[in-house]
């Protein structure tokens, strides 16, 4: 396994990380402010700091600043490679799944 499918998985494996993720996979590109992010998980902004470094460590999500507001988002392309690793070898040969396996690669991009 490589390490940043490794380091991705580890994002993931924990409760706030993962529904940090879940929320800025449906905010969609325009993302989230980290204020907002916090109020929703109902987490202090230094914890809530910690947790996104990591999911960042994973390619897992961006950040940028407006002004003095810092904003998160999925990024597309660390998700995708993440997705692409897990399902690669999902459908050998049975058909039936090949075709999920490629919808959820094309729902990404």
């Amino acid at each position: 396994m490589s390490e940043p499918m490794i380091l991705a998985l580890t994002a993931l494996a924990q409760t706030t990380r993962l529904q940090a993720f879940r929320l800025l996979v449906k905010s969609g590109p325009q993302g989230i402010s980290v204020g907002s992010l916090a109020e929703q998980l109902n987490v202090p902004l230094s914890t809530l700091s910690r947790h996104l470094n990591q999911l960042q460590q994973g390619q897992l999500i961006k950040t940028w600043r407006e002004g003095r507001h810092v904003f998160y988002a999925t990024d597309w392309a660390g998700t995708g490679a993440l997705l692409n690793y897990l399902t690669e070898d999902c459908c050998q040969g049975r058909v039936d799944l090949n075709t999920v396996c490629h919808n959820l690669g094309e729902n990404q991009s």
